[in-house]
């Protein structure tokens, strides 16, 4: 806890300072531009890798990124869900997945979280990814590393299903003010890869916007 401690002061000495303006503006409320729901691994910082201050993003963190399936009672990622969409107004929600990513390991590895029942509960919310890549891959053990790849990305594709469905999301998607987007984040090699409703493949995230990534780059130059 000292080391987090004397990084509070120095945001306050340092940090803050040099931004005031920004969180002045902060005081009276926020106006994000997407909700982005992420695992709660401590390697996954999202302002770094998306390069955003704070007021941009409306976070939603938990084991393995899971969207669960829309019900009445009220859970925790779905008021978020509900209040970004409902009350924030976001354009975008990004559901990303990660590498290495110990909630993908627990769902192919139930037996492994068996003694965690809650941890179990709610990682059966990524069963539906394995199956469908144990359908595809296989369950050699020298497969294991490639299938939890898959699994990252089809347990993404899976939330993305159960986004969907939940009723804030639906109207908004149908009306036409709402985009919603699968993204993988490598943490060794720092890529982004992102899904393409096209091809249903995840590509590099620079490709997806290369025309977009052009243009920016030509106006810079100007």
């Amino acid at each position: 806890m000292p080391s987090f401690a004397e990084g509070v002061v120095r945001f306050q000495r340092d940090v803050f300072p040099e931004k005031k303006a920004l969180f002045e503006k902060l005081s009276h409320g926020q106006a994000p531009e997407a909700l982005f729901i992420t695992c709660s691994d401590s390697r996954i910082e999202t302002g770094m890798i998306t390069q955003t201050e704070p007021g941009e993003l409306f976070v939603c963190r938990n084991p393995g990124n899971i969207v669960p399936p829309y019900k009445a009672q009220a859970g925790g990622v779905t008021a978020s869900i509900e209040y970004a969409v409902d009350v924030l107004k976001v354009g975008h929600i990004v559901v990303c997945g990660h590498t290495d990513c110990g909630a993908v390991s627990g769902a192919e590895h139930p037996d492994a979280v068996a003694h965690l029942p809650h941890v179990s509960e709610w990682l059966s919310f990524a069963d539906d990814a394995v199956r469908r890549v144990h359908a595809v891959d296989g369950d050699a053990p020298e497969d294991e590393e490639k299938r939890l790849k898959h699994i990252t990305q089809e347990n993404v594709v899976l939330q993305l299903e159960n986004l969907r469905g939940h009723p804030a999301v639906k109207r908004c998607l149908k009306e036409g003010g709402l985009k919603i987007h699968g993204w993988v984040y490598d943490i060794a090699s720092g890529h982004v890869y992102v899904l393409d409703p096209a091809t249903k493949a995840f590509i590099p995230i620079e490709e997806k916007y290369a025309e977009r990534l052009a243009a920016a780059a030509k106006t810079d130059r100007a």
